[in-house]
């Protein structure tokens, strides 16, 4: 047994079961951010590609960065696991109730950030590249024939409209990488401070 100062015991026998909590609820929140934002993206992606087939490949930057999220919970969770530690030979409890908490609240902070970061980058990334093919193939659809094409007809300003659409199509691809790059940074918050909370610890040695 643990000695039991003023009616509290410092390494209580269910201590360990908010360091496992913690590991958990980071790879499950990590996780589902990440599927979040996959699924938002992608859909947009194979939307944008039945208009516009050239900007598939450019455009599933949203998918990697989302699925970037599940590799920041894995990380969180294996720190916390390898931290948990097992009782001693004689069945006395060393993982702190003070790990415990410390563990929950950093697998709360990555897991939660992860999943706010997947929906934001997952709803930015299908608007943005449907945007995209929108303004590149100049609102033209793919069941349109070639009879009509205003590709590359003058706009009496002596531009050409092809060249303008994807002038403007590189515009919006910038600044929807913008917006990924600081919507990917909120996950990035949470990891950092979730790394920073696991390295506190009190063992009952």
């Amino acid at each position: 047994m643990t000695e039991v100062v003023a009616g509290f015991e410092g390494c209580p026998s269910w201590a360990p079961a908010f360091g496992y909590l913690g590991a958990s609820s980071c790879m499950i929140l990590a996780s589902w951010g990440s599927a979040w934002g996959t699924w938002r993206a992608g859909l947009g992606v194979c939307h944008m590609g039945i208009d516009h087939p050239a900007g598939i490949i450019k455009n599933i930057v949203p998918i990697v960065m989302a699925g970037v999220l599940g590799i920041y919970g894995l990380i969180v969770s294996v720190i916390i696991i390898q931290a948990v530690t097992p009782p001693n030979s004689d069945h006395t409890n060393v993982y702190s109730s003070f790990n415990g908490y410390t563990h929950f609240a950093a697998g709360l902070c990555c897991g939660l950030s992860c999943l706010a970061a997947g929906g934001t980058i997952g709803i930015l990334g299908d608007a943005g590249v449907r945007a995209f093919g929108v303004k590149a193939s100049n609102g033209r659809k793919w069941y349109w024939d070639g009879s009509g094409d205003d590709n590359g007809m003058d706009d009496g300003l002596g531009t050409s409209r092809g060249n303008n659409s994807v002038e403007g199509a590189n515009k919006l691809y910038v600044g929807m990488l913008i917006m990924l790059i600081f919507s990917e940074a909120l996950a990035l918050y949470g990891l950092i401070v979730a790394l920073i909370l696991s390295q506190h610890s009190y063992s009952c040695e």
